[in-house]
């Protein structure tokens, strides 16, 4: 299975008593499969996936396949043993998932080494149904993959890529070295790192920015790849705020909220993470302007 192109790590919308919106959430797939995304990433970082239960994410899974046909569905599904891993992945698979992204177990993090991640990938890459996908994101989880690891686990056939959110491009430029020759697909994961990714041979791009702006994230990786540099530099220059305040400085609710001023319908985040204030939704309102996203 080859992977590129954009996927946006679908935000979960919540009503204000804290259950999970599935109607808006259905809203939000039907739009975006309206788009020229590749495909879509269910329970993701930005999709509060730590706060769901079990029955919820697969009822999510399910409705995410059932309404995006077409596009490919990618499943979040790392949990902290391999074990549960497994379970949770082949009850998405059988769902309709097309490919597992896996987070590196953290709670143990100190312990999280080559050894103990490379026996942790491989096991679960030989028992599940679906190719899986390695995630790294330190920012979350304080585990940082070595090079080394993905060199071993680019030869094994069920796994076939990996998602660095690290922004980190001397490493990405290395991960990318380590796996040439592998059918092994190397993606991007913030927007803010797009465009030097690309330069570098990124698949394409796994994208929160890509909940609220999947148009301007799919020119950048579109103008590129079709050797229209200038234009991508100048589209990713121009949505680079955009993702600085959604991702960093606002969070997930802020990336709620820049949905939501977009046309999503993204609803309220789950306790206890704190909504918006409305000073801080104008000066959401206003950088989306400013990026040409949303009319002054």
């Amino acid at each position: 299975m080859k992977l590129k192109g954009i996927f946006p790590p679908m935000i979960t919308p919540f009503k204000e008593n804290g259950e999970v919106d599935y109607e808006a959430f259905v809203y939000n797939i039907k739009k975006w499969s309206q788009t020229e995304l590749e495909g879509l990433l269910v329970l993701g970082s930005n999709s509060e996936t730590a706060f769901l239960r079990e029955e919820e994410k697969l009822k999510l899974i399910e409705l995410t396949a059932k309404h995006a046909p077409g596009k490919v569905i990618m499943c979040g599904t790392g949990m902290e043993t391999a074990e549960e891993t497994i379970e949770l992945t082949n009850k998405a698979a059988d769902l309709g998932a097309d490919c597992a992204l896996v987070l590196t177990p953290c709670f143990y993090d100190a312990a999280m080494k080559t050894p103990a991640l490379a026996e942790y990938y491989t096991t679960v890459a030989d028992h599940v149904k679906i190719p899986i996908l390695v995630y790294n994101v330190p920012k979350f989880t304080h585990v940082n993959v070595a090079a080394d690891l993905i060199a071993q686990l680019a030869k094994h056939p069920n796994i076939i890529g990996m998602k660095d959110s690290s922004g980190d491009m001397p490493q990405f430029a290395t991960f990318k070295r380590v796996t040439k020759g592998e059918d092994f697909d190397v993606f991007v994961g913030t927007a803010s790192a797009l465009y030097p990714a690309l330069t570098l041979g990124a698949a394409g791009g796994i994208l929160a920015l890509a909940n609220c702006c999947p148009n301007e994230c799919v020119e950048v990786y579109k103008k590129y790849r079709d050797k229209d540099y200038e234009g991508a530099l100048e589209t990713y220059q121009r949505i680079f705020p955009v993702n600085t305040a959604v991702t960093g400085t606002y969070g997930i609710s802020g990336l709620k909220w820049a949905s939501t001023l977009c046309g999503y319908r993204g609803g309220y985040v789950r306790k206890p993470l704190m909504e918006q204030s409305e000073k801080a939704k104008e000066e959401i309102k206003k950088i989306l302007q400013e990026a040409e996203v949303l009319e002054m």
